[in-house]
């Protein structure tokens, strides 16, 4: 029997489905692995240790500045040019990156970091192509799939980072962006796979109310701010993770472990987290996540055992989903779809501004006070959130997510 369209656009779904869920997980497993050792090769090489976390910084920096960008420009090739740009970027950054490691040079070493946030920016998109080209049916579980990728990320970056630290042998680190160009490499091959048609470029255009109305809704601020500070006080205790181990003289093997499970616990509860906040409500979610943010304070700030930073990164990355997911749900209920655009942008752009913030001062809150405060740094804006969204559940004007 000759398939139907329907059939054929089923399966050509979870073609791609597959195939980007693969692309998911080698890309998210360069970033975990740059996670794992950015802020101690930046220490290497920076004559000022305070600029430890510049280069990861850069990095987040290039994410913010490249994603509208990246959008535009796959929106007018496609989704497929954009994903096979994105690599080649990525290919580029990781070859400068490795070679200013290998050659000492620190400011190359940030040029290269920034380089490999704008390849970022293109790969963060492949949930939203696999949800493009699926049946409506499927789209909630192709994207679960897709993000499952961060879950293989959380073994294979940190893996690949202690296997290739020593690659360069006495120089340490470099090998682990040769990694990122085999992944990167193997990624642009995967995609030459992926059947993603084409659809006309409109732009991104104004409408609805005016932005100023939006942005002082209590709803938006709520989601907003719990997006940003999730993010930014997990990039901020996670930079300075791997410098307070080597501080406290743990092997290179052993961050790389912890670092691990952080990563896994970041994306493992990705696939109920959604059923969670329909089943008790968003906000109660994102105070679970406030929560669980001041138990991995608590932990981190109670010893420098292998215990203390392994539990302590796993709650982080717990707090991290719940408030991440929590936020970005909790913004989508205070628009109208003609206003989609423009409140997405300020959204991502006040996230990434925040999360380059972290990363830029948690190596300088490192270097000049050290680990505690680090994480004291945590309490101010997880007590905000924790205060406001309990206003805001109780007293929320119109929140459609209260149980």
């Amino acid at each position: 029997m000759t398939p139907t369209p329907a059939a054929e656009s089923a399966t050509s779904a979870r073609r791609n489905v597959l195939i980007l869920t693969f692309c998911q997980a080698l890309s998210m497993s360069g970033s975990s692995l740059v996670m794992t050792i950015s802020a101690l090769a930046g220490q290497m090489l920076a004559d000022d240790k305070s600029l430890a976390t510049l280069p990861l910084a850069s990095q987040f920096i290039g994410t913010m500045f490249a994603t509208i960008p990246a959008s535009y420009l796959m929106a007018r090739y496609g989704r497929k040019f954009g994903f096979v740009l994105g690599q080649c970027i990525g290919v580029c950054g990781a070859a400068l990156a490795c070679w200013a490691i290998l050659g000492g040079h620190f400011w190359v070493f940030v040029a290269g970091s920034c380089t490999l946030g704008v390849h970022n920016a293109f790969w963060q998109y492949y949930r939203f192509a696999a949800a493009d080209t699926a049946p409506p049916d499927f789209r909630e579980r192709a994207i679960s799939y897709v993000m499952a990728g961060g879950v293989v990320a959380a073994f294979l970056g940190p893996q690949i980072a202690k296997y290739t630290y020593d690659l360069f042998s006495p120089v340490q680190y470099a090998g682990g962006y040769v990694g990122i160009i085999t992944m990167s490499m193997v990624t642009i091959v995967l995609l030459q796979f992926v059947r993603i048609p084409k659809t006309a470029f409109t732009g991104f255009r104004g409408g609805g109310r005016p932005l100023g109305e939006i942005v002082s809704q209590p709803a938006f601020i709520l989601a907003v701010a719990t997006a940003m500070f999730g993010y930014g006080v997990m990039t901020l205790v996670m930079t300075a993770t791997p410098l307070a181990m080597t501080g406290c003289g743990f092997a290179f093997s052993d961050t790389a472990t912890v670092i691990q499970w952080h990563v896994l616990a970041m994306f493992g509860p990705s696939f109920f987290t959604g059923d969670l906040i329909r089943r008790f409500g968003v906000v109660n979610i994102i105070i679970a996540g406030t929560v669980l943010n001041t138990g991995a304070m608590a932990a981190n700030l109670t010893g420098i055992d292998i215990t203390n930073f392994t539990g302590g990164l796993i709650l982080l990355g717990l707090g991290w989903n719940f408030m991440f997911i929590g936020g970005t749900t909790l913004v989508t209920e205070t628009y109208r779809p003609e206003e989609k655009a423009k409140v997405q942008a300020i959204n991502d752009f006040l996230l990434w501004t925040t999360v380059s913030a972290a990363s830029l001062s948690s190596g300088w809150i490192h270097a000049h006070f050290g680990w505690t405060a680090v994480n004291m740094v945590l309490a101010v804006p997880i007590s905000l959130i924790f205060l406001g969204a309990v206003w805001f559940r109780v007293f929320g004007p119109g929140n459609p997510s209260r149980a």
